[in-house]
């Protein structure tokens, strides 16, 4: 049997996060480099699917691959990390200076891999701007609109929506990110992080390094949304709404219920 305790996997989670957090900045840039860009490809083939098939749902089925790709390479996805390091903090493995600086850097490099592959999908899809009737263009394009214009029509109940969605999303990316530890076969870690990562994209919540991706990539593409309503309605409360969601309902309450009586 290949299956991990959930006290095992809460314990492995804290050492695999001391590590991260004593990453070099050239590595955690780098790696969060990687996992912007991977996030951005699986990003592009679940709207692929989407718009060929006409369901949401085959797009949702798909997506989890660029997790799949992050996690078993143990790269830098900011989200998931939103939960992994504080629970190394909370038993004591690292320090919060250490957290904040894989933080900082792990986003960083995310948004410049997302942004760079961007960059690549629009000269590929547009055949370097010549023609824009792709049809996933306008799927990118309606999607990045929903996730900043019409939060901005709704006004301050558009801040709490966001947030909301955001809180949803980084609950099952980081239970994405945990369930990889529930088994030590590769198949089955695929499995078990596939089911979170699925529920959450499949419910169109808010990601913070999807965003990187799909808003700038429709700005690309012709979208009027300005740099203002991509950070404003959009990036800066996802991403506060993500870290509190995995510090938590991931982090604080996983380490409550596994950790060992008389110790913190």
């Amino acid at each position: 049997m290949d299956y991990v305790k959930p006290n095992e996997v809460v314990q492995s989670i804290a050492i695999a996060a001391e590590k991260k957090a004593s990453l070099s900045v050239l590595h955690i840039l780098i790696k969060g480099f990687l996992s912007g860009a991977f996030l951005g490809y699986a990003t592009t083939l679940a709207y692929q699917a989407s718009t060929q098939t006409g369901l949401d749902i085959v797009g949702a089925i798909i997506f989890p691959t660029g997790f799949v790709i992050i996690l078993l390479l143990n790269l830098e996805l900011v989200t998931g990390s939103f939960a992994m390091l504080p629970i190394a903090r909370f038993r004591g493995l690292t320090t919060t200076p250490k957290i904040l600086r894989n933080f900082t850097w792990a986003f960083i490099g995310n948004l410049i891999g997302s942004v760079f592959y961007a960059v690549l999908f629009f000269i590929a899809i547009t055949k370097f701007g010549h023609t824009f009737d792709a049809p996933v263009i306008d799927k990118i394009i309606a999607v990045a609109e929903s996730k900043t214009l019409d939060y901005k029509g709704y006004g301050g109940d558009g801040y709490i929506v966001v947030f909301v969605k955001a809180l949803l999303c980084n609950w099952m990316v980081t239970m994405g990110a945990v369930m990889a530890f529930t088994s030590q076969a590769t198949i089955g870690k695929i499995a078990a992080m596939w089911i979170p990562v699925f529920i959450f994209f499949a419910q169109g919540f808010e990601h913070a390094v999807v965003n990187m991706f799909v808003i700038p990539a429709a700005m690309m593409l012709g979208a009027d949304i300005s740099f203002g309503d991509w950070w404003l309605w959009n990036q800066i409360p996802v991403t506060i709404g993500n870290l509190i969601s995995g510090i938590i309902f991931t982090a604080i309450c996983l380490h409550v219920i596994t950790k060992e009586k008389g110790k913190i």
